[in-house]
C-alpha cells in the first residue's frame, strides 16, 4: 500500500507503478506523470483533489485519469469544490473542514477495502 499527500502522492504513485506488489495507492492533493510503459493491472487507486486546484488542473487530471485506465489501474476520483489544495490540513489556511471529513472517510473506507496479502 502506498499513500501520498501533494508532492508526496506523486513520489507514492512512481513507487506503486513501479511494484509490481502493490495493494493499493490512496493519493491526496496531488498525482504524477505516468510513464508510457507503466504497468498498474487491476491496482486500486483513490485521488482525493480540490476543485479548482492550481496544481492539478482540469486538463491535468483527465490526462492523468486516462493514463492510469491505460495502465490497467482501477481509478477513483474525488473533488471537493471551493477547498483549496491543502483542504485537509488543519493548520493551512486551505482548510476546509467538511471536505477533509469527507475525504478521510472515504479514504478510510478505501484503505479498509484493500485485501490483506496472502502469504
Amino acid at each position: 500500500m502506498y499513500a501520498g499527500f501533494s508532492f508526496g502522492a506523486s513520489v507514492a504513485q512512481t513507487l506503486a507503478l513501479g511494484d509490481e506488489r502493490a495493494r493499493g495507492l490512496l493519493l491526496l492533493h496531488g498525482t504524477s506523470d505516468i510513464a508510457e510503459n507503466a504497468a498498474a493491472y487491476g491496482l486500486p487507486v483513490q485521488l482525493h483533489v480540490a476543485e479548482p486546484d492550481p496544481f492539478e488542473t482540469d486538463d491535468w487530471l483527465t490526462a492523468w485519469y486516462l493514463r492510469m485506465g491505460r495502465a490497467g489501474a482501477d481509478v477513483e476520483v474525488y473533488r471537493y469544490a471551493g477547498a483549496g489544495h491543502l483542504y485537509t490540513d488543519p493548520g493551512l489556511p486551505d482548510y476546509d473542514e467538511e471536505a477533509a471529513e469527507a475525504t478521510w472517510r472515504v479514504a478510510l473506507g478505501f484503505l479498509d477495502s484493500l485485501e490483506e496479502p496472502v502469504d
